[in-house]
């Protein structure tokens, strides 16, 4: 089960998660939709959830550019 963690301060999305086993990102956006990002090691994950990384940036810089879905939790 994804342990879901709400975010503050960014206007894009509004929660995000992590599963080290499959290496994804999960990210729920203000309205409702969820979103997976694959090929993400630990790494990806810091970086994302830096202080101060614009989260959206970070999505349209390079999350966008791994193989992505719509999650249907």
């Amino acid at each position: 089960m994804i342990e879901w963690v709400s975010v503050s301060g960014s206007s894009r999305i509004v929660a995000e998660a992590y599963d080290p086993e499959t290496e994804r990102i999960y990210v729920r956006f203000p309205n409702g939709v969820e979103w997976w990002y694959a090929a993400c090691p630990l790494q990806a994950w810091q970086e994302f959830t830096a202080p101060g990384q614009s989260r959206g940036q970070y999505i349209h810089r390079v999350l966008n550019l791994k193989p992505n879905g719509r999650h249907s939790g």
